[in-house]
């Protein structure tokens, strides 16, 4: 069984009267064997989007839970060739769509092009550029379009009203919004931003995409809380975190899978 769609991931959630859950995982943390395990046990626990992050010697969007994810990925001898090869493994069985999360650098050096067609053999659904503005949108959207790929546009807190028809509008926009809730860096915080359900709102006349929102959601009543004003949310740091404690790669897989499971059981009631 083939994954879905990001488009019908978000129908069925609709359907079920539920919201989304995606989650952030750092491919490679601490190898890539371990994260070929755990994709699969997140997709059955409950996870309806894989954002598969993308291992950078400097990635500056993220705070210090991510930051060590990735230097371990990278010491371990993580690689953008053996995420897409573990993909290709995957693609026939992950139940849940995978979108890669990445710095424009690493896209670049790999090329374009020949990533976009890569990707989409490896049964990747589309891309979350964190470092590329929506006036530079148009170095990846041909090669996207060609490959059957969403660019999946990023809107912040201090992203004026009058920029967000540019930032949501582009080429190969597509699969989701995600909104982030705060600003600074990745991280876990324990607090709902108050001007959330504005800033959302106001997003929500800009766009007839699906909304996530991530940045911060730590827990299973953070996630409750922000998906009463979204249509998923997004869980990175916490996990990572959780993982990162464990003694070995079956405790973190298990801890992964329950967090998760906890996760997806809070959103169904939200």
């Amino acid at each position: 069984m083939m994954a879905p769609s990001l488009e019908t991931v978000f129908a069925t959630c609709r359907r079920q009267q539920r919201k989304a859950l995606v989650v952030y995982v750092c491919a490679g943390d601490p190898s890539l064997a371990c994260t070929e395990r755990l994709l699969p046990r997140l997709a059955a626990a409950g996870a309806d989007i894989i954002e598969l992050g993308v291992p950078f010697s400097d990635p500056m969007a993220d705070g210090p839970v991510i930051q060590a994810a990735s230097q371990r990925a990278l010491a371990g001898g993580a690689s953008l060739e053996g995420m897409l090869a573990m993909a290709r493994r995957l693609k026939a069985t992950l139940t849940a769509p995978v979108v890669l999360f990445s710095y424009y650098n690493v896209l670049m050096q790999y090329g374009v092009e020949r990533l976009a067609r890569d990707s989409a053999a490896a049964g990747i659904a589309g891309w979350l550029v964190v470092d590329l503005p929506a006036e530079e949108a148009a170095e990846i959207a041909p090669a996207l379009d060609q490959a059957g790929l969403c660019r999946i546009p990023l809107v912040a807190p201090t992203t004026p009203a009058g920029r967000l028809g540019k930032v949501l509008g582009g080429a190969a926009a597509g699969g989701f919004v995600y909104y982030i809730t705060v600003t600074g860096v990745t991280g876990a915080r324990q607090e709902v931003p108050p001007d959330l359900a504005h800033n959302l709102d106001q997003l929500r006349a800009h766009t007839a995409l699906p909304v996530v929102a991530g940045f911060g959601v730590a827990s299973s009543e953070t996630a409750r809380l922000v998906a009463a004003h979204a249509d998923g949310v997004v869980v990175g740091s916490a996990l990572v975190k959780l993982m990162a404690e464990a003694p070995d790669d079956d405790a973190r897989i298990e801890a992964a899978t329950q967090f998760v499971a906890s996760l997806a059981a809070a959103l169904r009631a939200a």
